[in-house]
C-alpha cells in the first residue's frame, strides 16, 4: 500500500460549473471514471490490482490491469512515462491514507495529460473496507494535488470529476449505494 498526504477535499454539492481549462477538466472527468471502476472493484472486499485507464490520440479508451511482483512498480513506470499514442491516463492504486482521523483505506488516483504543457490531478478516494463491521462504504474524494494549472478551481474540478463517476453507470450505482456523505 501507498501512503499519502491530502491538500483539499471534494464536495459533490460544489455548484460552480465554469471550467476554464478544458484540458483539466477532461482529467478530472477521467479520474471520475476510473476511480469509480476502483471503487467498484473494491466493494466486494477484495484487494485492488492496481491500474491504467487511458486514452488514445485516436479518441480510443482501454485499462490495463498490472499484475505480479512489481506490478506498482510497472503501473507507475507506465503511467509517469506515457506512451507515444496516449493523450491522458490515470493510474488507480490502493493506499493507507493518514487523516486527523487515523489511518484509512483508499484508493489514489493520479491523472496526467500528455500534452506539451503536462497537466495532473491526483485525488484520494476514502473507503471502509467492506470487511469492517459497519460494511463497505466510500467517503468523499479529497484533492492532493494539482499541476500545471494556476490557482485550480476546486469546484469545478469536482463537478468533473463526479460527472466521471456518474458516466460509469453501473460502479456510479455503487458507489452512490455506499456513499457516506462526510468526511473522514
Amino acid at each position: 500500500m501507498v501512503e499519502a498526504t491530502l491538500i483539499s477535499e471534494a464536495d459533490p454539492a460544489a455548484g460552480n460549473r465554469s471550467v476554464r481549462w478544458w484540458v483539466v477538466y477532461e482529467i478530472a472527468r477521467m479520474a471520475g471514471f476510473y476511480a469509480a471502476h476502483g471503487v467498484w472493484s473494491v466493494s466486494d472486499g477484495e484487494a485492488l490490482i492496481p491500474f491504467l485507464g487511458y486514452a488514445q490520440v485516436d479518441g480510443k479508451q482501454g485499462m490495463q490491469r498490472l499484475v505480479g511482483d512489481d506490478a506498482l512498480r510497472s503501473a507507475q513506470d507506465a503511467f509517469g512515462a506515457g506512451r507515444d499514442d496516449w493523450v491522458r491516463a490515470v493510474l488507480v492504486v490502493d493506499a493507507y491514507l493518514h487523516l486527523d482521523t487515523g489511518r484509512t483505506d483508499a484508493l489514489i488516483v493520479d491523472a496526467a495529460d500528455y500534452g506539451p504543457a503536462r497537466r495532473t490531478v491526483k485525488m484520494a478516494v476514502p473507503y471502509r473496507p467492506g470487511a469492517a463491521p459497519q460494511g463497505f462504504a466510500v467517503y468523499r474524494p479529497k484533492f492532493m494535488e494539482v499541476v500545471g494549472v494556476d490557482d485550480p478551481d476546486y469546484a469545478a474540478l469536482a463537478d468533473a470529476f463526479f460527472a466521471g463517476v456518474d458516466s460509469h453507470e453501473r460502479a456510479a450505482a455503487v458507489w452512490n449505494a455506499h456513499l457516506v456523505d462526510e468526511s473522514v
